[in-house]
């Protein structure tokens, strides 16, 4: 049986959240022994070692990736690789839950965007999420108690990217497949991480990297597999706001991994965010139960 949108989007964007979340723990575990364009060098050579071996076993998915829209692909890749490389660099500067909670001023961004590039339509209830999720996250950092450091300009400079990502994700997804989508991300990306890598950096490497390894290249091909399906299922302005939801997941795994403080401010922010969530789910399954008039 066929699932309905909203179900579709919540179960991509459930594989998306997991995804984001092990990219983090194998980035901070292989930060002590690679620099980023190393760790994202190996993000994308694994992927692509996945998509070729797929195509080797599916001839099927062979003419999805025939050049198509490739001048969209190499503005969202290369401005998702410089967000990318902020966003790694990040985790390894601040607490995971510091760097999730600022990566949401994204939406901020986003829904507007949305609307003027994509002429997606506001509801209440898309503006008042954002509203509560950027609520949330102004509750989680407290602005002036420390969390602002020079650091975390680079989260914010991250956040803006991602929501030209967004944007041009979904822009694509009308009449590109999900599989050319990740598969032009890894070629486009591929050489540009090794403009800052060690030719030889393989060699730094030993058996106990095999776990990260595995996790930044396998979890950086399915979180944008489950992106991408996500905004195939659902507008962008209801896809990107559940994504508030990866601020108490890693807390949790900073909290159980690193030793993280687990900050109360943190989980009334994540109730605010959640609440705003659950809102907007429940106003665009009335919306989808009403159909149209």
């Amino acid at each position: 049986m066929k699932l309905p949108p909203l179900a579709r989007v919540v179960l991509w964007m459930t594989g998306t959240l997991l995804s984001f979340s092990a990219m983090a723990v194998s980035v901070r575990m292989l930060a002590g022994a690679l620099n980023i364009f190393e760790i994202l060098a190996i993000r994308n050579g694994v992927a692509l070692i996945v998509l070729f071996s797929l195509l080797a076993v599916r001839p099927d998915l062979r003419p999805l990736i025939k050049p198509a829209r490739m001048k969209l692909h190499f503005v969202r890749n290369s401005v998702h690789y410089l967000a990318q490389y902020c966003w790694a660099l990040s985790l390894t500067l601040l607490p995971l839950a510091t760097v999730f909670a600022l990566e949401f001023t994204m939406p901020a961004w986003t829904v507007p965007l949305a609307v003027w590039l994509l002429g997606e339509k506001l509801t209440p209830s898309r503006v008042g999420v954002v509203v509560l999720g950027l609520a949330g996250v102004l509750i989680i950092l407290r602005p002036g108690f420390g969390a602002f450091n020079p650091a975390s300009l680079l989260v914010l400079l991250a956040a803006l990217g991602f929501a030209i990502v967004m944007i041009s994700t979904k822009a694509l997804t009308s009449n590109v497949s999900t599989f050319a989508i990740v598969f032009w991300m890894s070629v486009i990306q591929l050489p540009l991480a090794f403009i800052g890598a060690d030719p030889l950096f393989l060699a730094k490497l030993s058996a106990h990297h095999i776990y990260p390894l595995l996790g930044i290249g396998i979890a950086g091909l399915t979180s944008h597999y489950c992106l991408s399906n996500a905004f195939r299922a659902g507008d962008a302005t209801l896809v990107v706001p559940m994504d508030f939801m990866r601020i108490p997941l890693i807390a949790v795994v900073g909290w159980m991994f690193y030793g993280e403080a687990l900050d109360i401010f943190v989980f009334i922010g994540a109730l605010v965010i959640v609440a705003g969530v659950l809102w907007n789910l429940r106003a665009e399954a009335s919306k989808a139960h009403a159909g149209p008039h």
